[in-house]
């Protein structure tokens, strides 16, 4: 387990969380390779959309696995410039993880999630490396990430 994951771990047990945490030995980079990894749905994941606002704050758009994260749809439900997608660099830096390990909770930013997901009992999410995930009940993925629920699928 990397330092990454570890990171994961000690955030989940430090709020009391129940949730999974899994490290495979192959990629889970994609929602379709994690789906494998876990013999799941893709319906099942979340992908965590970075993006930054023109204050230079982070967004995290939460949108399910095969659904994709819209910039306009966040500007208009935060009333703002229209944000743009963070690159590598900057998703290292903000969250503190890799990119396609990013989880939807532990770290500073603006949690939005998409009504899709609410409709869920629990999700698999980015477990802070690209070979781990976290399966969490979505009532406590909000209280930990304190998201709000506004329609950012396209």
């Amino acid at each position: 387990m990397n330092s990454h994951e570890n990171k994961v771990k000690e955030f989940l047990s430090t709020n009391n969380v129940k949730a999974e945490h899994f490290v495979f030995n192959q990629s889970c980079h994609s929602v379709k390779e994690a789906a494998e990894a876990v013999n799941g749905s893709e319906d099942d994941f979340v992908k965590n959309i970075c993006m930054i606002d023109s204050n230079n704050e982070l967004i995290v758009a939460i949108v399910k696995g095969n659904n994709r994260a819209s910039t306009t749809r966040v500007a208009k439900s935060l009333n703002i410039e229209k944000p743009r997608l963070a690159n590598g660099n900057e998703i290292i830096e903000r969250t503190g993880f890799p990119p396609g390990g990013v989880p939807s909770f532990g770290f500073q930013a603006n949690f939005l999630v998409d009504p899709k997901v609410t409709n869920m009992d629990y999700i698999y999410t980015g477990g802070g490396s690209e070979n781990s995930l976290v399966k969490i009940n979505v009532q406590d993925l909000l209280k930990i990430n304190q998201g709000t629920i506004v329609k950012v699928s396209k």
